[in-house]
């Protein structure tokens, strides 16, 4: 339409400004881009966050999961185009004088554009730090503890929009979004996160509840796909145009398809409700070591040392649906190795020592 051509043009020229104008910036908005990498999510806040309080991190990952499921059906109903491949196809410009914008690495999504999954990770999972946090402190009564709570609301809710506003930029820099898809996508993640505020029930998830909610998201997005591929529209359709207008084939990564995203989120979902109902969990998590300080900060070392070695396993790419299990079976392992595998090493070792002691 005209005027969704007249947004597209408006967000080219806000990129070159930003291309031609923030280049001293390059190397912080391309690190910004990554905090705002929704995988961060899995590997980083979690564990850190499950190990100080288990119904924050639970929550983080509830929250994280349904957003980017949301994120991926908003892809396939809005048909976002990205920058780098629309300005090379529209018709808007006279004399095909197409505006020239840079690429990077990060640059090539292959995805629908709209909403920005970076913003909307970021600022989902943002809320439900700063909320959380703030919990502490609304509970304060005396006067100097409000005025406290006051100060550090402010203070938190600026941190949460500066980085937001810098995962935005960042994101619209490299030219994987326009504006207004960044911006929806913050908003997107911040009623996610909302919604999962007065959601409780999620604490006391079953195993079965866990595989109920992982078949219905995958049976409801692989639905949606196929009736609209009989209706002859193809939501693939972004896959074709990324690999044809990235300026290097070696930035075209399969884990940023749609169904990459999907399948990780479902299988690190399934991988929380495996761990939180397993006997390693109730053992380690719910015993008398999980009050102890020593017992959670060994936690938090020892599962981030341990996910980073996730990195170096490298999935195969060359069969798709391999991959695709391998990707589910992979992003499973990270939640259940923080919930009940470190934990339970971790407690094991903690009673060795003191029957050793005694």
């Amino acid at each position: 339409s005209i005027k969704m051509d007249l947004l597209h043009s408006n967000g080219v020229l806000i990129i070159q400004h930003l291309q031609r104008d923030y280049r001293a910036y390059q190397d912080f908005l391309n690190f910004m881009s990554h905090v705002g990498d929704p995988r961060n999510i899995f590997s980083i806040y979690f564990p850190l966050w499950f190990q100080l309080n288990q119904v924050v991190g639970t929550k983080m990952i509830w929250v994280a999961v349904i957003g980017d499921w949301f994120n991926l059906i908003f892809k396939w109903i809005l048909f976002g185009h990205r920058p780098y491949w629309w300005v090379q196809e529209t018709m808007i410009y006279p004399n095909q004088s197409s505006p020239c914008l840079e690429q990077f690495p990060i640059t090539c999504e292959t995805g629908p554009g709209s909403p920005s999954g970076h913003a909307m990770g970021s600022s989902c999972v943002w809320y439900v730090m700063v909320t959380a946090a703030l919990s502490y402190t609304v509970r304060w009564k005396d006067k100097s503890a409000v005025t406290l709570h006051r100060l550090t609301w402010s203070f938190l809710w600026s941190i949460f929009w500066i980085i937001q506003i810098s995962v935005c930029i960042s994101r619209v820099f490299i030219a994987t979004h326009f504006p207004h898809q960044v911006i929806l996508g913050v908003f997107a993640g911040i009623l996610v996160a909302e919604a999962f505020e007065h959601t409780p029930a999620i604490q006391t998830a079953s195993l079965r509840m866990y595989i109920k909610t992982n078949l219905f998201l995958f049976i409801f997005a692989l639905g949606f796909y196929l009736v609209l591929k009989v209706l002859d529209i193809d939501l693939l359709w972004s896959v074709p145009k990324a690999k044809k207008w990235c300026a290097n084939p070696d930035w075209i990564n399969i884990d940023t398809t749609p169904f990459a995203g999907l399948v990780r989120n479902l299988g690190a979902l399934f991988g929380l409700g495996l761990g939180i109902n397993s006997e390693m969990f109730i053992t380690s998590c719910k015993g008398k070591n999980s009050c102890k300080i020593s017992f959670r900060i060994l936690c938090i070392a020892a599962s981030l040392a341990t996910l980073q070695l996730y990195n170096f396993i490298k999935i195969p790419t060359h069969t798709e649906y391999l991959f695709y299990i391998l990707s589910f079976c992979k992003s499973a392992a990270m939640p259940l190795t923080v919930v009940a595998l470190v934990p339970y090493c971790v407690h094991s070792l903690m009673r060795t020592t003191e029957k050793k002691l005694n």
